[in-house]
């Protein structure tokens, strides 16, 4: 894919406060077609497959490939699992690696390559593939190429020695200046390291105080993820994402800010809705962040007055009107997604359509 230009710009938002180191309406249902993107017949038969680790080494395997007569899991090479078109296994006993790969076949098509979504490492607790999931055209994301996370700079030598394995070779930081410079990455020998800003000037400045009521905390969640669509520095952020994510060269591609649920949540909806994945299904990896992140923000909490708690936790928590907001302003302000894509982020449809090529399966 070709480099995508960045648009210029700085603009204050009042999302300054998504970078926080400490730390529903319902759901909308637009999700706009891409407009002179061909739909094509899956090769793949599988419409879920899922691989979760548990504890001590065990893994939970989930499928359904509907019309099929059995599905083979192998892992390692040899058979470790099996049953119908739609089943449930655990697996245990196999050797430790730093991620267990599984393939599904269900003997015929294409098989599926499969991992936990979780990568485990002693200075994170938010990183994650962001493939993994499946179109609404029936194609799979490919897991492997590109990655999401919270803050690396707690990131230890084992921990940076598995992303060298990993084959991490791009760390995009969606951070602000501040945030750089008080905890800068940590990241192997050899990873190129891109700046791509998505505060701007507005992370370097104090924007108002702290809310005073939940109600002011959430308003703040909704308009900063507005902001993400509207500020040229987030455009011109989330377009060296994009770039980054369509260039083979690049991969693997990895995109964090401080939490890894905001910016970073707001990049990840954007690639997988431009992937093509639905709507609920990308508002789910969105939330996610919830359970990753839960120890930490209750850790938190608990050590705040309990007034001061209700207040803050609305900052700490990623909820489904925060991402609908911003989607909703991508409505308002370019009509379709694939305009925001083409005018906010510089990716017209022979780019995006390279993209798809690159990081679609099936």
């Amino acid at each position: 894919m070709n480099r995508i230009k960045a648009t210029t710009g700085v603009a204050a938002t009042a999302a300054l406060f998504v970078g926080l180191a400490a730390p529903v309406a319902s759901a909308h249902s637009w999700n706009a077609p891409e407009r002179g993107v061909a739909k094509h017949h899956s090769s793949i038969p599988f419409t879920s497959a899922t691989v979760t680790a548990g504890t001590h080494g065990s893994y939970t395997l989930k499928w359904n490939a509907p019309g099929t007569r059995s599905v083979l899991i192998r892992a390692d090479g040899r058979v470790v699992a099996h049953g119908g078109s739609q089943g449930q296994a655990v697996v245990k006993g196999l050797p430790a690696v730093d991620r267990q790969w599984f393939t599904f076949d269900a003997g015929r098509g294409d098989s599926l390559q499969l991992a936990d979504r979780l990568i485990k490492l002693d200075g994170t607790v938010n990183f994650r593939d962001v493939g993994g999931y499946r179109t609404a055209d029936g194609h799979w994301v490919k897991m492997g190429q590109v990655y999401r996370s919270d803050a690396l700079d707690k990131l230890t030598a084992a921990d940076q020695a598995k992303l060298r394995r990993l084959g991490i070779r791009t760390d995009y930081d969606l951070r602000a200046q501040s945030e750089r410079e008080q905890a800068p990455d940590r990241v192997p020998a050899g990873v190129r390291y891109v700046v791509a800003d998505v505060l701007g000037a507005a992370g370097n400045t104090t924007v108002g105080q702290m809310p005073t009521t939940a109600e002011g905390a959430e308003q703040m969640m909704v308009d900063g993820e507005k902001g993400f669509v509207d500020a040229d520095s987030a455009k011109a952020a989330f377009s060296k994402v994009m770039a980054g994510a369509g260039d083979s060269r690049a991969r693997g591609v990895l995109y964090h800010c401080t939490a890894g649920k905001d910016r970073t949540g707001w990049a990840t909806a954007a690639l997988l809705t431009a992937l093509g994945v639905p709507r609920e299904t990308v508002t789910d990896d969105y939330l996610a962040s919830n359970t990753y992140r839960a120890a930490g923000n209750a850790a938190a909490l608990a050590a705040m007055p309990a007034d001061q708690a209700a207040v803050y936790k609305p900052l700490l928590d990623v909820r489904r009107e925060y991402l609908n907001s911003g989607f909703d302003e991508i409505k308002a302000k370019y009509g379709s997604f694939s305009a925001y894509f083409d005018k906010g982020l510089g990716v017209n449809q022979k780019e995006l359509g390279e993209l798809k090529h690159d990081l679609l399966v099936g």
